[in-house]
């Protein structure tokens, strides 16, 4: 995965993407991971296809959904919209994680806290219960940080590595 600059970043900031980079690294099958907020903004991202070499030379079309992580921070938000409303129709109580199993990778999505959400992009043979334990282990761990201060400050760190990444606009 190639990290954005943690640089300036306070050290609950810097946790969460060393969480982050730590659960796509030590978990096979993982091919891109989202962290978005409530209002579907996406606050932090892994580059998917970049943090298993050998396995991108097998899959190389499998790297992730088509498009950019905000594409992935669509997606999740979505899913986590629809399955709220879902739980709420039924009156069954607050959504704790939702998966979609698709014929070559699957999508899972778990609430972290005040409406934040963790996505994770896995390849058709990732171990399931591997991935959901270490996306709990994630959640139990940052939940108690994303504060609305450092929802803010990693919206801005986004926003500051995209207008300074090479063709962007200015």
């Amino acid at each position: 995965m190639t990290a954005p600059s943690t640089f300036g970043l306070s050290s609950e900031a810097r946790n969460l993407h060393w969480l982050l980079n730590n659960l796509v690294e030590e978990v096979p099958g993982i091919l891109s991971v989202a962290v978005v907020s409530s209002d579907g903004l996406l606050l932090l991202s892994s580059d998917p296809g970049h943090h298993d070499q050998a396995r991108q030379s097998q899959e190389e079309k499998r790297t992730g959904p088509r498009g950019s992580a905000a594409d992935l921070a669509t997606i999740v938000s979505g899913i986590g919209s629809l399955t709220i409303g879902a739980a709420k129709l039924m009156d069954f109580g607050a959504v704790k994680h939702t998966m979609v199993a698709m014929d070559e990778g699957s999508l899972f999505v778990m609430s972290i806290s005040d409406g934040s959400l963790l996505g994770v992009h896995g390849s058709a043979d990732c171990d399931m219960s591997v991935v959901a334990y270490h996306m709990a282990l994630f959640v139990g761990r940052a939940g108690h940080v994303l504060t609305p201060e450092l929802r803010s400050e990693l919206r801005k760190s986004l926003e500051s590595a995209s207008s300074q990444a090479p063709g962007s606009a200015r």
